[in-house]
């Protein structure tokens, strides 16, 4: 199993991608082709992949996203994803090392995310990989 960051779109990862989503949330409609392309052009933004080095399967998948900001570079894990079938494997924690390693190496001074309460494993993860609760508050507007 390996990690990699896409460089570049295509109908399989595409599907996979599809695949994935619906796992990490059920309102989520399927990206397009362009999604996925504008996705992999953003300045800052890295999609991660873990794939079974056998078959070359997507079985998870994270985004890491980067900023300046007046206080320093930042970095902000999303969409940490690992099929059903693939849980359990150690995918996740590799999606996350190699985002936080990813992140230091550009100078990154925090990685930050958030994950439900409900989602006891992945919080469970997040801790083992050196992340530490926070005592903050999280607002989000939705326009």
């Amino acid at each position: 199993m390996s990690v990699e960051i896409v460089r570049e779109s295509g109908d399989d990862l595409l599907e996979a991608i599809n695949a994935l989503v619906p796992q990490l949330s059920s309102s989520t409609p399927p990206l397009a082709a362009e999604d996925l392309n504008g996705l992999l052009s953003q300045q800052g933004t890295v999609l991660f992949v873990y794939r079974d080095e056998e078959s070359g399967a997507v079985l998870g998948m994270l985004t890491l996203a980067t900023f300046d900001i007046p206080t320093g570079k930042r970095a902000w894990i999303e969409d940490v994803v690992v099929d059903g079938a693939a849980r359990g494997q150690g995918a996740g924690y590799k999606l996350v090392e190699a985002a936080v390693q990813h992140a230091l190496a550009l100078g990154c001074k925090t990685v930050d995310l958030t994950s439900r309460p409900s989602r006891e494993t992945a919080n469970r993860l997040y801790r083992r990989a050196g992340f530490q609760l926070r005592e903050t508050n999280v607002y989000r507007y939705v326009g």
